[in-house]
């Protein structure tokens, strides 16, 4: 039987990205992401509850975030499910993430004045998540 594991987001950035560098040099930003739904409750009260959700993005897409996004900018993100577990201090821990494929910036950059989108396509990843290639961008090939 095929299986999926896909995600698709569209939220508001919790915080400003932040982008470190592995030892070979790739960039990974971490984006905290609020996703919120609304509803009426059968006596017409209408509620609201916010998901929040930690995204890892890589490479080029990387960069890009951490240098065009801020805090409260609407993005679309596109990516799968990855569990994680670690132990910390004896104690074993554990994280649900969205490994970006795709991410997307929506909305006013905030210095242009106007509603735009701008979109950065991911390596494609190898099995063990990481990327095995990055694209042969030039600074022109990049729509921002």
């Amino acid at each position: 039987m095929a299986q999926l594991n896909k995600v698709l987001l569209i939220g508001n950035l919790t915080r400003d990205p932040e982008v470190r560098y592995t030892p070979k040099g790739s960039a990974v930003a971490d984006l905290g992401l609020a996703t919120n739904r609304t509803w009426r409750t059968e006596t017409g009260e209408e509620k609201e509850e916010v998901c929040y959700v930690n995204v890892v993005v890589w490479g080029k897409q990387a960069e890009a975030a951490g240098k065009y996004l801020k805090k409260g900018r609407p993005v679309f993100v596109e990516g799968r499910l990855q569990f994680e577990s670690w132990e910390k201090n004896g104690e074993k821990r554990t994280t649900l993430k969205v490994h970006c494929e795709r991410l997307q910036f929506l909305g006013s950059s905030g210095g242009r004045g106007g509603e735009s989108e701008e979109s950065v396509e991911a390596p494609v990843a190898s099995s063990s998540g990481k990327p095995s290639s990055e694209p042969d961008l030039e600074n022109d090939d990049i729509p921002f």
